[in-house]
């Protein structure tokens, strides 16, 4: 097995207010290992973004973390000082936003925000960053980069800026990329696209992707493993093929269910009854037990664990029993 390049242990988020502490994301973890894709997806307010912020060190205040340990080969990153976090971003960790308007610069062209970020974090000289700066626009699918390099963002479509911004993540040969909904606001052809080009630079470099979504097309397209997350919480993670085919959890089961098949005739999409709950009222137990199909007492007094269930791991007491029988 080789070993983990990114380790998330036991990870805790709380946002302070007056009313009191809200726990954003609540004893979170799992491992990346070099060039695996690892997809998190959930509704609006699950966690995901802020699992990526916490990752990449851009928490917005007055959110902190509270305690756990995040490692990138091995070495602590969450407590690190600003600036070393900063060089730690830069050259081993690259970030992909939903918006690539707030990640460019609209005052400078894209060539100069490419050849900065080179020349701050590789050892190269202008001329020989500005080359490798033409070069990622080639390899990200961008048309006559010789020309197009000295463009300002506003001079990029929507698609093509997202390229940008892959180009810049990718500038410093990065160990790690955090994509948040890097697809979000591109049409299907251009998704397929930047997918497509994830997929070729983990193989290529050997990346590590955290891919944060909330399009199971996406996921099953793009992803190794694929973690399901509920309230601050991973309900359920494993391989991808296993959590879409044969989810363990409750909300997998819908969430696959809310997915419209080709092949088959349904007049009505199953849905999810109710709502993610909100941060000062998430219930005791299982916090989904209030939405739950198959809760029972146990649900709404006692919080579940992550147990082994076949290929996957799954936060559910319906799967208590089996998980005994098989540490007997």
């Amino acid at each position: 097995m080789t070993a983990p390049l990114l380790q998330v242990r036991n990870l805790r988020v709380e946002f302070p207010t007056r009313r009191g502490t809200l726990l954003a994301l609540d004893d979170i973890s799992f491992d990346i290992a070099p060039g695996e894709i690892l997809g998190v997806v959930g509704e609006s307010g699950a966690g995901k973004s802020l699992t990526g912020a916490s990752i990449i060190g851009l928490l917005d205040p007055p959110g902190r973390i509270a305690s756990g340990e995040i490692l990138l080969e091995g070495r602590r990153i969450d407590n690190l000082p600003y600036e070393e976090m900063r060089k730690v971003r830069g050259r081993q960790i690259g970030a992909v936003f939903q918006d690539p308007l707030t990640s460019l610069n609209p005052l400078y062209t894209v060539g100069r925000q490419l050849i900065e970020t080179i020349t701050t974090h590789l050892p190269l000289t202008e001329a020989q960053a500005r080359t490798r700066a033409i070069d990622l626009l080639k390899q990200t699918g961008i048309p006559a980069a010789e020309q197009r390099i000295d463009q300002y963002p506003h001079q990029f479509s929507g698609g093509m800026r997202q390229r940008v911004v892959i180009a810049l993540a990718l500038a410093a040969e990065p160990k790690l990329i955090v994509a948040d909904e890097p697809t979000t606001a591109l049409d299907v052809s251009i998704q397929a696209q930047i997918i497509s080009l994830l997929k070729r630079v983990c193989k290529e470099q050997g990346a590590a992707v955290m891919l944060v979504t909330h399009d199971m097309g996406v996921i099953a397209e793009t992803c190794d493993r694929v973690a399901v997350m509920y309230a601050g919480r991973v309900a359920e993670i494993g391989p991808v093929h296993d959590v879409i085919h044969k989810p363990a959890h409750p909300y997998t089961v819908g969430l696959m269910g809310s997915i419209p098949a080709m092949d088959e005739d349904r007049e009505r999409l199953l849905q999810i009854d109710g709502a993610m709950p909100r941060l000062n009222a998430i219930p005791t137990g299982c916090a989904y037990n209030p939405r739950c199909p198959k809760v029972f007492e146990r649900c709404r007094v006692e919080r579940p664990e992550l147990m082994p269930v076949a290929a996957t791991r799954a936060a559910c007491w319906l799967h208590q029993a089996a998980h005994k029988e098989a540490a007997v």
